[in-house]
């Protein structure tokens, strides 16, 4: 299946999500996130993952090895630029380094990746049964 946008679309995509995305990550969660915060990085990059993976990869492991990497070091990237406008603004933005935020960036991209495999997979195994075997059992 071929995709409906094009490719000026998916950088204005791109654009606008690594935009809001570092906007969210500069500025200090509300309170009542504050408890979930580890738990908001996962799902976060898990949900990034996806949706580049959709946009972009076409089942292709390569692409979804670009993806991964790129996520993890953007996620490396910002944790380093929080602590940085720590210094540079003389007060506290957001917060400080945390390596456990990298690391809940980490499990959210392992985990996505882990179901990306299965449904590669999956896909794959289906679409080698021989195409009688499909045709009598979708009747």
């Amino acid at each position: 299946m071929k995709s409906q946008l094009t490719k000026w679309t998916k950088i204005f995509l791109i654009c606008t999500c690594f935009a809001v995305s570092i906007l969210g990550f500069m500025v200090k969660l509300p309170t009542g996130f504050r408890h979930f915060d580890k738990e908001l990085h996962a799902v976060f990059y898990f949900i990034a993952a996806a949706f580049f993976n959709i946009l972009f990869t076409n089942k292709n492991l390569l692409g979804h090895i670009l993806i991964f990497g790129s996520l993890y070091l953007f996620g490396l990237s910002i944790e380093y630029a929080q602590e940085y406008s720590n210094k540079v603004f003389q007060t506290r933005i957001h917060g400080r380094f945390d390596p456990e935020d990298v690391q809940y960036n980490l499990k959210g991209l392992i985990a996505f990746s882990i179901l990306w495999i299965i449904f590669v997979g999956f896909l794959f195994v289906y679409n080698k049964r021989p195409i009688k075997e499909v045709v009598a059992k979708d009747d």
